[in-house]
């Protein structure tokens, strides 16, 4: 049973992931490397609710502790790690977090390409380690990916679907890891064929967006998109869709590559396909 949960990392996605987790009426222990982003990360938080549920605001930030002394994850039944998306980064959390938790706790991973079983691979708890994808902004996003590893357990899988039941998710289990599991395995090429036939001169970047908006009835354009995510996040996903696949399809035109290489990183920069 899950009574306390600990989330790795306050930045967006972690911030996000403690809010929907207090909501739920659970203790959640908010854990970053230095005080100072734990500090924006429960901003982010009191931010959040003054715009959805001011009301609440004070008992749901009661809820939540922050630190940065990974030894109090010791208390959590269930830790959720949303860091970097680094293998290298990833597989040191985890081996650290299973010399630290007791045996019943579930380690989860938020991350959106990376391998589950690489990442268990780490522990000596391989069967209670699986993948827990919330996707962005996590407070507006009701999805959840669940990704199994090669030995996640049937009792791992249900512990993780009651969780997310009780903070109000929706979610779908994956019956084997893949990259980009199925969201981003689909989002990502979409994406991409777009930047070629911007990038082929085929069409501007107004009429890409245009057509697939009036045409096919999305709510932002795939270069829009592009931007809100990140630039580079999407060259990255490529890079290990190609790696692990050796599919063409997921190779990067060089105009986008040249743009990630000079910064065009989208919003988060202030200029992509589009400027901020």
């Amino acid at each position: 049973m899950v009574e306390k949960v600990a989330v790795l990392g306050a930045g967006l996605m972690g911030a996000g992931i403690a809010q929907v987790t207090a909501q739920a009426r659970y203790l959640v222990i908010l854990r970053d490397l230095q005080m100072s982003l734990v500090k924006d990360g429960l901003q982010t938080i009191e931010n959040n609710l003054d715009k959805t549920d001011p009301e609440n605001k004070d008992k749901i930030m009661n809820r939540i502790y922050g630190t940065t002394d990974l030894s109090e994850l010791q208390q959590a039944d269930l830790v959720i790690e949303a860091v970097v998306e680094n293998m290298a980064v990833k597989k040191q959390i985890f081996a650290e977090l299973d010399n630290i938790c007791p045996a019943h706790t579930v380690l989860a991973t938020n991350t959106s390409f990376l391998s589950i079983s690489e990442i268990a691979a780490s522990t000596r708890r391989q069967e209670k380690i699986l993948g827990m994808h919330f996707l962005n902004p996590v407070v507006n996003r009701p999805l959840v990916e669940l990704v199994r590893g090669l030995e996640t357990s049937d009792d791992t899988v249900a512990i993780a679907t009651n969780f997310l039941a009780a903070i109000g998710k929706e979610y779908v289990v994956l019956k084997r890891e893949s990259p980009g599991f199925i969201v981003n395995r689909i989002l990502i090429p979409y994406i991409n064929e777009a930047i070629f036939i911007y990038g082929d001169g085929i069409a501007t970047r107004d009429e890409i967006d245009l057509a697939m908006k009036m045409g096919a009835g999305m709510k932002e354009g795939p270069l829009e998109l592009a931007d809100s995510i990140g630039l580079d996040t999407i060259y990255s996903a490529l890079e290990i869709f190609f790696n692990e696949f050796r599919d063409s399809k997921y190779r990067a035109h060089t105009l986008f590559s040249t743009m990630v290489r000079a910064g065009y990183y989208g919003k988060k920069s202030g200029r992509g396909f589009y400027e901020y």
